[in-house]
């Protein structure tokens, strides 16, 4: 049977498996069910070992989609942040970073906010060397070197300046440094 090449599954898609999988159904009458090959399955169900993943939910300190609607009406007519922040009852920093992170006041809607702060807390997150081409990521190497370099600079600096404090030599000690003579 030649199954389709790629396929996305619903949340309720991945429900159903779930459900099936601890019913004790196998892999292979699973992959039927959906009319997909076994390893399309088998992959979800083993990136959590087995093991269904807990439903997601928004964390309590999150806005709220009525938060942002309210923040989102206090944007178009004008109103300042500050202001907007006092009538939801949040931190006025935490206005203006949902306001900034999702479009600035010009192209702020609250129901994309809500999306892409849903998408954003989606757990766990790609490494940056997978969202980042490798031009991109040694770029960034590249310009912390520099720093690095310059640091190294002034690190020098500073050393130089240091040796012109008065110092202690081995003949002003009263005792020896080792108790022991060193092994070679």
């Amino acid at each position: 049977m030649k199954y389709p090449s790629r396929i996305y599954y619903t949340e309720t898609d991945k429900s159903l498996m779930w459900d099936r999988w601890q019913k004790g159904d196998s892999v292979n009458s699973i992959g039927r069910h959906f009319g997909r090959s076994h390893s399309s399955i088998q992959n979800i169900l083993a990136r959590t070992g087995g093991i269904r993943p807990p439903q997601r939910r928004r964390s309590r300190l999150a806005l709220t989609l009525a938060e942002r609607e309210e923040v989102s009406r206090g944007v178009v007519a004008g109103r300042s942040l500050r202001w907007i922040a006092a009538s939801v009852g949040r931190a006025p920093s935490t206005v203006s970073r949902e306001v900034k992170r999702n479009g600035g006041r010009r192209r702020y809607r609250a129901t994309k906010a809500d999306q892409s702060a849903w998408d954003r807390a989606h757990r766990p997150k790609t490494c940056k060397l997978v969202q980042n081409p490798a031009g991109a990521y040694r770029s960034e190497q590249a310009a912390a070197g520099v720093v690095a370099r310059s640091d190294r600079r002034l690190v020098k600096r500073d050393l130089f300046r240091r040796r012109d404090l008065p110092s202690v030599t081995r003949d002003d000690l009263q005792e020896p440094l080792h108790s022991s003579p060193r092994r070679p």
